[in-house]
């Protein structure tokens, strides 16, 4: 995998956040827990690229507004 770079979000708003997990069940676990704190896009499919290690998803967050479970 790619080294990671930590982020600080510096104001709220929408944000496009590209998941990388060893297995797909990690993959889709994030995106719940994503779900349930942010609003967030309908989860995409979780990928393998033939030769990578890892499966990636791609999801919209707003971060604004709450999700699931939120106030």
């Amino acid at each position: 995998m790619k080294p990671m770079d930590e982020q600080h979000i510096a104001e709220p708003g929408p944000v496009l956040l590209d998941i990388t997990g060893g297995y797909e069940d990690t993959v889709r676990a994030v995106m719940a827990s994503l779900e349930e704190r942010w609003a967030t896009s309908v989860v995409g499919p979780v990928r393998r690229d033939p030769g990578e290690p890892g499966a990636r998803a791609r999801i919209y967050a707003d971060v604004l507004r709450p999700g699931r479970h939120g106030p």
